[in-house]
């Protein structure tokens, strides 16, 4: 769900109170929409996350870490430029609006004190991050809205901000007891409870209305002409004490999961999921967007950066597919080749009995058992010499081309088995530096061409994924092809195990082991991180193959991450992100 006002009243005075008086560190803005503020304040240093992208808007602490742009845009410069070294003065939220203002105190060019203005939007398509002076006049926004595209609201720099407007109906928050009863009296018998709620207040989310109707009427959705007299009576009591209480500041944080996956987040418990819900309570709500938010956001993230190469690699791979399959259908056809020999061996025994004209051709095939006569079919346009040269000739085409297919088919099928991994590698891959990687791989490979004015560039090393097992053995995965072989042939030591999942595309595990012997703990823990590293990872089961690195090669002229390897046991393995998450080094 979007940030409601009740939530974001809730997330405003936790933000108020860590935050008010802490100094502006830095400014970075590693996505398009999100700009985070690394803070020093009296409990510590903290990073403060706004993001105005449609869909996932919200502000929060956040302690993930994300990877900042080569070059820092335009809006981010003008940030560092106004707010570097500002103190947060105040955090607040103007009356139950989807609005966070962050007043600065801050230095001119002169070192004259100044008063800056950060405002969040979040108003849907609407949402923004807008800069203002101290007379409330635009410095700059994230999203510039001219007269064409906001006649009654534009914002461009130069102009004075001014507030959305506002719902032409009741504030649900401002609206007293008796008021509540005497609008809930004249509602239309035949509407649905929650459908009036939310067309008759401002302040309540679509959520939030069903989930009034949940605990007050029974079902999330009732018709009002169905409802009993207790229930008509009782509501409008139900709808004053929850807004006292709201008022009042008694929130909890609580997210809702379903099927272990984070659903819904809110203020309180939302009974409208029925028993299928799960919910797990949080000290604050930064916490809460942290979860429900972090790896989403940087899914989402990763999945429109990774969309334009994806789509690439993917076209190369259904092209590399359809060119083995028609050199297999020829193959096919080359095997039967052999008959053509034989048609023209026939014809050439019969030379004295066959004429220009003649249409076909009946003799003993000598070649088959008991020489059962065979009928060839002839050209009549063409003479009984020229007929059996054709026939040699499909023979002996048939037969280079068996040739050289049989090359360009195990090519293709390499290709193929490649492309595959890449594209596995493009759904694993969490940060930009791994899709450049990735690129820069496709491109040394000769599957992409490399721009006329692009320079080779060395290529930074990438340290491998990192984890410690339960039983205290190290244990290294290979983030992409390159690396796998880096890991494989590198780093690995003689002793070392190594993993990967049976017959399909994935990163290559790396056990270290002191002596060549692990314990069952580690190498089952290892074969969970090469199943859910791998295609596989949303699969119940998984086969994964273990050897001795030792007994891993590497094929002559075999792309990146291609490996052959012997004396392997196959254990089943369940991809597991929990363990993961615990056993990574960080």
């Amino acid at each position: 769900m979007p940030l409601d006002s009740v939530v974001l009243s809730g997330l405003t005075r936790e933000l108020s109170s860590a935050l008010t008086g802490a100094r502006v560190d830095k400014i970075r803005q590693p996505e398009r929409d999100t700009v985070i503020l690394a803070l020093r304040g009296p409990a510590g240093p903290c990073r403060l996350l706004l993001c105005a992208g449609v869909g996932n808007a919200r502000i929060h602490l956040t302690a993930q870490d994300y990877e900042n742009p080569q070059q820092p845009p335009m809006f981010c410069m003008l940030l560092r430029k106004h707010l570097g070294g500002a103190r947060i003065a105040a955090v607040s939220q103007p009356a139950w609006e989807r609005l966070v203002f962050l007043d600065f105190d801050a230095y001119d060019e002169m070192g004259a004190p100044v008063k800056k203005r950060l405002i969040l939007e979040l108003i849907g398509r609407g949402t923004n991050l807008i800069l203002t002076d101290e007379a409330g006049r635009i410095l700059d926004c994230m999203r510039r809205a001219d007269m064409e595209m906001s006649p009654a609201r534009p914002i461009l720099p130069g102009l004075f901000y001014q507030l959305p407007g506002r719902q032409d109906k009741p504030l649900f928050f401002e609206t007293d007891p008796a008021q509540l009863a005497r609008l809930w009296q004249d509602a239309p018998r035949d509407a649905a409870a929650d459908e009036w709620l939310l067309r008759t207040f401002a302040g309540l989310s679509p959520v939030l209305c069903r989930e009034l109707c949940q605990r007050g009427l029974g079902e999330p959705s009732p018709r009002i002409c169905a409802l009993t007299e207790a229930q008509r009576t009782g509501f409008p009591l139900l709808l004053a004490s929850f807004a006292e209480s709201v008022r009042a500041g008694e929130l909890t944080p609580t997210l809702l999961t379903l099927d272990g996956q984070p659903r819904d987040f809110s203020f309180l418990p939302l009974t409208q999921y029925g028993a299928q819900a799960e919910f797990q309570l949080f000290q604050d709500f930064s916490a809460l967007l942290e979860a429900f938010y972090a790896r989403r956001a940087r899914a989402e993230s990763m999945r429109c950066r990774a969309r334009e190469l994806t789509h690439t690699v993917r076209v190369l791979r259904d092209r590399t597919a359809r060119k083995l399959a028609l050199q297999q259908e020829e193959l096919r056809k080359a095997a039967g080749r052999e008959q053509y020999r034989r048609m023209g061996d026939l014809v050439t025994a019969n030379l004295y009995r066959l004429k220009r004209g003649d249409t076909s051709l009946t003799a003993p095939d000598y070649w088959q058992d008991g020489a059962p006569e065979v009928t060839v079919a002839l050209d009549p346009l063409k003479s009984p010499q020229q007929n059996a040269a054709a026939f040699y000739k499909e023979y002996n085409r048939m037969k280079s081309a068996e040739h050289y297919l049989t090359g360009l088919s195990a090519r293709a099928e390499r290709d193929l088995e490649y492309l595959d991994s890449v594209l596995d590698e493009l759904e694993r891959a969490a940060v930009p530096a791994e899709l450049e990687e990735i690129r820069r791989e496709l491109t040394e490979t000769g599957f992409l061409r490399r721009a006329g004015t692009q320079k080779k560039q060395k290529p930074r090393p990438r340290e491998p994924l990192r984890y410690l097992s339960s039983g205290g053995l190290e244990i290294l995965v290979g983030r992409g092809n390159t690396q796998n072989d880096e890991l494989t042939f590198r780093m690995a030591r003689r002793g070392d195990i190594w993993l990967h999942a049976k017959d399909i595309p994935g990163s290559h595990v790396l056990l270290r082991t002191p002596n060549g012997q692990a314990d069952e703990v580690s190498l089952r823990e290892a074969a969970s991180l090469a199943a859910l590293h791998s295609r596989a990872r949303g699969a119940g089961s998984v086969d994964v193959d273990w050897t001795p690195v030792r007994l891993v090669k590497k094929p002559s002229g075999a792309l990146p991450g291609k490996v052959i390897y012997t004396g392997q046991h196959t254990v089943s393995a369940v991809p597991d992100e929990a363990l993961a998450e615990r056993l990574l080094l960080r």
